[in-house]
Formats: C-alpha cells, structure tokens, sequence
C-alpha cells in the first residue's frame, strides 16, 4: 500500500519521499486515514515501528489546511515525557516540513534549560509545540503561549505521561485545551489504567494494536545469562569485544551506576559513557552525538533512553540491572532491531533477579532461556521469593511506577 492512498496531500508525499519513505509501515497504513479524517486514537505498536511519523504527517496536513493566521495560535501540540524524546519528535516534524511550501513554525520546549530563549521563540505564536508538560505549564502561566486554539493532540508514550508525577501536570494542560480536539494517545505499551483514562478524554477513539507481542519480534534476539552480581562488568565487557559491536546501549538502575560502569569500561579499554537525568542539556546532547556517531562505543544509561530514543543500527541492548517495571523492558529491548534492522537484547539474571526477572517473563508471555558462558559461570545460587514475601522488598514482584524526576519536566 503506497503512501498516496492514504489520503495524504501531494507535497506531504512529495517529502516523504525526499526523505527516503518509500511504503507505510504497518501502524502507519492502520492509522493514518483514520488520524486525517478527526478520529481519536489509542495506538499500541512496538518501539521502532513508525509512530513518530504516523502522528507528525497528521499534524502538518493539518497545518496546511488551515489558513494563516497573525499571531500563530498553537492548532497542533505533542506531550512527551523526556526531552531526549521531544528533540527527536521535533526532529522528524522539521525535516518533514522542510520539504513543504510555506514556513511551519515550531517550537521544541523542556525543562533543565533557560526558558527565556524558549519564550523569545515563542514571540509571535507557533503553530505546532512539542512539549514536556511541566516546561508548558511554566509558559503558559509567563504568558508565552496560549492553548486554547488546540485542535489536535498528541499524548506520546501515553503510559509514562500517565504514571505518578505526571498525571497531575497532564490534567492541568487538558483543562486549558478546547473540549471540542483531536486526541491520539501512542506507546509501545498501554497497562489498564492507561486504557482507563483513554475512555475518559478521548471521544469514541479508534483503538489501533499493530504487532504489539516481543514473542512475534524475530528482528530481536533476546537473551538472558546468569552470573554473579559482582561479575557482570567483566562480562559485560567481553560480550562486546567478542561480538566487535561498534556500539551497546547498556541500562543500569541509578545516576551512579551509569558513572561507576561507565568509568570501570573505559579504564579496561573501551569507549564509555554515561547518561543520565542529573547531566546538564548541553552534556547530555554530546554524549547522544558521539555515540551515534560512532565516537563512543558503550553508552551507560538509565531509564531515560528506554523512552523514544532512535538510533541507526543499534546492534546490541544490556539491561546490566533489569528494569523495575516490566513495561521497561518493553521499551528498553526496543531500541535495537528497528527499522528493519536485527538486534540482541541481553538481560544479566543474577541470583537475587532471578524472581523478577520470571515476573517480567510472565507479563511478557514468554519465556527466555537461561545461558551460561565459559569463565562466568555463576557460583550464587537463585535466591526463591519466600512465601508471601515481595519480589526484591517492592510490592508486585519489583513492579511499579515510576516517578518523575525534576530533570524530566
């Protein structure tokens, strides 16, 4: 199915194909003529399926169906919960409306940086804003924008903007935005309170699931090995020098974690760094630069790289500490075997994960076989949940929510 059967206008086609698309993906082809005629959207497709693109092509049809106005008022906004996600969300409108006549304007706004050069880009209005929620609070209430001319939003990685410590922000910006919208809510993952929400703000939406299941993902190799806590760097570092990877995307649990890996890599020869919440804008955009340009070979991160993230070719994902919540897996594997491309994703099951890590399996449906590799044979034997007891010291087997930090507003 080509893209002009969708229902996109000529110049629309015109930059997709400048740009190099070619076909729809599938989530693209399922929600792009609903999207273009007004429905409301709940979609559900795995990382790396195309859904960036399935919203911003919307959006600047939209832009350039209505007539100009002075000052912009803002008709198309997208929430996002990092900054990370919201430059590469800014990123994909921009080259797509770099191929269009007439000038879109647009605004890319996040905390952690000065607001005031955000607010002098603002003079004028915008006519599409890609936002995290607290940064749009601040300027609504510095009266830099206005929200009430709103007439499509976009909620990406709806479950994370949802989850505790955004929920509040995000009631606050829907009671400043017109009744009478467009809603489209997206993530890779939707848990039932998600959907519950979804059924109170969207008005009889279209619910789109495109290939949501890591069972159906050949494009990624999951694997888990088991060895001992202490070990888990040696190996670490083994597995990428016996693969020749030019780049591994490895998670951990804490801002000092991703410093203390980071820094023990790089004294055993590699190319490391780290990312994290408490680096400032301008630090965390060099680390992102020089990995995906090949400068760094292993990038130490924590949550903040499992949401939205794109990079080219990314051959190999290690959860070095397995995630909190399940749904993190979801997204953290899903950074490799994108774009058509083949990916490993590697968990380090020590004896105190091994409980969790069968919890995480169970919310996924599958189950990964365990593996050992020679010179790291685990001597620690997996620690069985006592009866009743929770998973890790947490309720739900480890499992929760997760709260925003200040870095992420």
């Amino acid at each position: 199915m080509p893209f002009a059967s969708l229902g996109l206008s000529t110049s629309l086609q015109h930059a997709l194909r400048a740009l190099g698309h070619t076909q729809p993906t599938p989530v693209q082809a399922a929600a792009l003529p609903p999207m273009l005629a007004g429905r409301d959207l709940l979609v559900q497709a795995r990382t790396g399926s195309g859904k960036t693109l399935a919203f911003a092509l919307p959006l600047l049809q939209q832009w350039q169906n209505g007539a100009p106005r002075t000052p912009r008022p803002v008709e198309g906004l997208v929430l996002v919960p990092t900054r990370e996600l919201a430059l590469q969300v800014g990123e994909t409108l921009q080259a797509l409306a770099h191929e269009l006549p007439g000038l879109v304007k647009m605004a890319v706004v996040f905390g952690g940086v000065s607001i005031n050069p955000q607010m002098m880009g603002l003079r004028g209005g915008a006519d599409i804003v890609v936002a995290t929620p607290g940064r749009l609070l601040d300027l609504v209430r510095q009266n830099a924008l206005k929200l009430h001319a709103v007439r499509m939003l976009v909620l990406d990685e709806a479950d994370r903007l949802l989850a505790l410590g955004f929920a509040d922000e995000l009631a606050q910006v829907l009671a400043l935005l017109p009744a009478r919208r467009q809603t489209v809510m997206c993530s890779a993952t939707l848990p039932a309170p998600v959907k519950t929400l979804a059924a109170t703000w969207l008005q009889e939406p279209q619910d789109i699931r495109v290939a949501t299941a890591l069972a159906a993902r050949a494009d990624i190799r999951q694997r888990a090995i088991v060895v001992d806590e202490a070990r888990r760097t040696a190996l670490l570092k083994h597995l990428v020098q016996a693969a020749g990877q030019d780049r591994a995307l490895v998670f951990v649990a804490t801002r000092y974690a991703t410093e203390h890996v980071a820094g023990k890599l790089r004294r055993g020869g590699l190319q490391a760094q780290a990312l994290h919440g408490e680096l400032s804008q301008g630090a965390r955009v060099r680390v992102l630069d020089d990995f995906k340009a090949r400068r760094v070979q292993v990038l130490v991160a924590t949550d903040m790289a499992a949401r939205g993230l794109h990079i080219e070719a990314l051959p190999m994902v290690v959860n070095y500490d397995l995630p909190r919540a399940a749904d993190d897996y979801v997204h953290r594997i899903g950074r490799t075997g994108r774009a058509g491309g083949q990916g490993d994703a590697i968990s380090f099951v020590t004896a105190a994960a091994e409980a969790h890590f069968r919890l995480i399996e169970k919310r996924q449906g599958q189950r990964v076989p365990r593996e050992t590799l020679p010179g790291f044979e685990p001597t620690a034997p997996a620690v069985p949940p006592e009866p009743g007891a929770c998973t890790g010291g947490r309720p739900n087997g480890g499992v929760r929510g997760h709260r925003k930090s200040r870095q992420e507003k």
